[in-house]
């Protein structure tokens, strides 16, 4: 009896397998699969390794999947390694039944790996990286956010390999009947190795080499998002982070970089490296992922925006005025203030929409404060870090503890700050090795790793460049004594002295406003009794209206603003920069690009998609005072303050500031029709 009984369970597992494989059929044809098997064995037709092992990717929606067989959907969400089985018996009777390759015998010649598009929305199939103990979980599909911290050269590894037994008579001697393929979790060795029996005779297998299929592996260590916080201004706490290794394969190589942010699913697993045993994520789909926007604006500044719509400066200008008030009293260092909001706003950027760099520089005589304005400011940006001068700022290297004989290239703050801000803090105390490094990021915007090829066990050696998104942010004291000079140092730029700094960084900066401090000493004294006394309260009305948390939604809201310029913008930036470039012969096309990009924020900071000619002369009156201060003699007649010519207290204030700017752009107008008359709209492709 117990036989019989031991017989109708496999044939009801043997009568479930065949209905899951039915499924399969159905899903693959009704999720075009089987069009795309048909397209890659075509690939397959001229290469010579059909005789051995033919890779095929499977692109999996565990929900249509569950549409189609509940059964074959918990298969595929919690054995995956079944799943994968069950797929690649289908993929073989495909090929062999439409005759798609001639030259597949066996099943086994059939490497089919599945890609899992998403996971179901429930908390089961997440992990989350600052969660420990891990590795108790079940070895099946997860959904892991984070943060790209390091990665690796890619290198090669063992996609399969045949091997033959070495006892003649045997009929595994000759065939396909023995062919291992990666697994995910596996090492080299669980792959290729020299112990191998036969499952026929128990004899000796030996590997024949010249079907052996290579792959290309990359390994990236990633981190919970919130552990760079740590970097930034944000309070220390005892929460612990650790990075997760994930395994990249074949076409996944390459999908991420350093400091972005991706939403990886892949199948947790061991990898044995004696004597330890690492918990890493193979990955199977890779896609990038961001923080939500905001999509709402403090009830306040809605307010503000519509009393200020009857002027395109207005909004900015009170925004500006009342920024950083628990910091800077209200009215003071205003066109630093808005030169911050304006860097802030354009700090988005990815592959389809190109990032548009706005770095700043602050000469003062008053570090201190200036430092303290920049770091108020570095806590509304979506991603802030403060650099250290004890850490990096491009990359680092380290052997890789994972047995791949490479390098781990670790991301420097530069890096890890990706879509948002590095703080540079005052350049004085740094080294002239980390000035070059500072000059070579702001002038090329890459972070540039020396990869010595002896040392990783390489042939050769390597040089590997990583893009720079992020904005900086520096200051220089013009009032600290210059102890050291650099080679090439000046000790001017334009018409302003400065620091210990060189002046070729200077020129690097997009943005280099001056701002001194000796007309404010007392009402920055009496601001910071205020605050000694009264820890933690506001200081003024504005900073109870306008607080930092609506600060944050407004910025938040801002960066997503897709812009467009106006005509009447295009053709006074591009007859500005024409007419410029014919005054100052030292104009480079990085002048253009950062007229554009002022224009561009400003418009993002009045909560506008499209980009004015207002937004154009605001940009304008920032790039000639730059100029001036780089290069001196400024090409128009401006007064000291032309962006902020009086205090704002009241509604009078801004309309004499209003009408200062309405005739700077009279002059600006006469400026490029006297210099650039022929001037014409720019383009996209200029």
């Amino acid at each position: 009896m117990a036989g019989f009984a031991e017989t109708e369970v496999d044939m009801e597992m043997m009568r479930e397998t065949m209905e899951m494989k039915e499924a399969v059929i159905s899903y693959l044809d009704r999720s075009g699969g089987l069009a795309r098997l048909v397209r890659d064995c075509e690939a397959f037709g001229g290469s010579q390794q059909t005789e051995a092992i033919c890779r095929f990717c499977v692109s999996v929606r565990p929900s249509e999947v569950m549409d189609t067989d509940a059964r074959l959907g918990d298969c595929v969400l919690h054995r995956p390694l079944q799943a994968t089985a069950l797929f690649q018996s289908v993929c073989f009777l495909a090929i062999k039944t439409l005759s798609l390759i001639k030259k597949i015998h066996t099943e086994n010649q059939v490497n089919v790996v599945l890609r899992l598009v998403n996971l179901p929305p429930l908390p089961g199939y997440s992990l989350d990286l600052c969660e420990f103990p891990r590795g108790y979980g079940p070895m099946r599909p997860l959904l892991v956010e984070g943060l790209v911290v390091a990665m690796t050269r890619i290198t090669k590894y063992t996609q399969g390999a045949r091997f033959l037994c070495t006892e003649a008579t045997c009929p595994c001697s000759t065939g396909f009947h023995h062919i291992r393929v990666h697994a995910p979790g596996a090492t080299e060795s669980a792959t290729v190795r020299s112990d191998f029996t036969c499952k026929l005779c128990s004899s000796p297998l030996v590997e024949d080499v010249k079907f052996r299929v290579l792959g290309d592996k990359q390994l990236v260590e990633v981190i919970h998002a919130s552990a760079v916080d740590v970097l930034g201004v944000q309070p220390p706490c005892s929460v612990r982070f650790q990075s997760v290794t994930l395994f990249l394969r074949d076409e996944l190589c390459n999908s991420m970089k350093i400091g972005r942010l991706y939403r990886v699913v892949g199948i947790p697993a061991y990898v044995h490296q004696w004597p330890h045993v690492i918990w890493s994520v193979e990955a199977s789909s890779i896609q990038p992922w961001g923080p939500k926007r905001s999509g709402i604006v403090s009830g306040n500044f809605r307010s503000l925006l519509a009393a200020t719509a009857c002027s395109p400066w207005r909004f900015s200008a009170v925004v500006s005025n009342m920024f950083g008030s628990p910091v800077v009293p209200p009215g003071y260092f205003s066109t630093l203030k808005l030169c911050l909001l304006l860097s802030l706003v354009q700090t988005e950027g990815d592959d389809a929409h190109p990032f548009h760099h706005l770095d700043v520089l602050a000469l003062t005589n008053d570090s201190l404060v200036i430092d303290r304005l920049m770091t108020y400011g570095l806590g509304l940006a979506s991603r802030g870090i403060r650099h250290q001068v004890t850490r990096e700022i491009q990359a680092s290297l380290s052997e890789d503890a994972h047995g791949a004989g490479t390098a781990n290239i670790h991301g420097g703050d530069a890096l890890l700050a990706s879509g948002g801000i590095c703080l540079l803090g005052d350049l004085a105390i740094y080294r002239k090795d980390k000035i070059d490094a500072l000059q070579s990021a702001l002038e090329t915007r890459t972070a540039t790793v020396f990869i010595p090829g002896k040392k990783y066990g390489e042939d050769a050696c390597q040089q590997l460049s990583f893009q720079i998104q992020c904005n900086f942010w520096a200051l220089d004291d013009v009032a600290t004594p210059t102890k050291r000079v650099f080679k090439g140092n000046s000790g001017v730029v334009g018409s302003v002295e400065m620091g210990l700094v060189p002046a070729q960084i200077a020129e690097a900066f997009g943005l280099v406003i001056q701002c001194r401090s000796d007309r404010y000493q007392f009402p920055l004294t009496i601001h910071t009794l205020r605050q000694a006394v009264t820890p933690g309260e506001p200081l003024y009305p504005a900073c109870m209206q306008f607080t930092t948390q609506d600060y944050q939604e407004l910025l938040a809201y801002a960066r997503g603003l897709q812009v467009e310029l106006s005509p009447q913008a295009e053709k006074m930036i591009h007859g500005y920069y024409m007419a410029s470039r014919r005054v100052r012969s030292m104009l480079s096309v990085t002048s253009l690009r950062l007229l554009i990009s002022l224009a561009e924020a400003h418009s993002k900071l009045s909560l506008r998609t499209k980009v004015l000619q207002e937004d154009a002369v605001l940009a304008v009156l920032l790039c000639e005072a730059t100029l001036t201060l780089k290069y001196g003699a400024s090409a128009l007649v401006l007064p000291p303050d032309a962006l902020f010519p009086c205090a704002l207290h009241d509604v009078e204030s801004l309309h004499r500031r209003d009408v200062a700017l309405q005739q700077l752009q009279q002059q600006i107008l006469k400026f490029v029709y006297s210099y650039a008359p022929d001037s014409t709209s720019y383009t996209a492709k200029e």
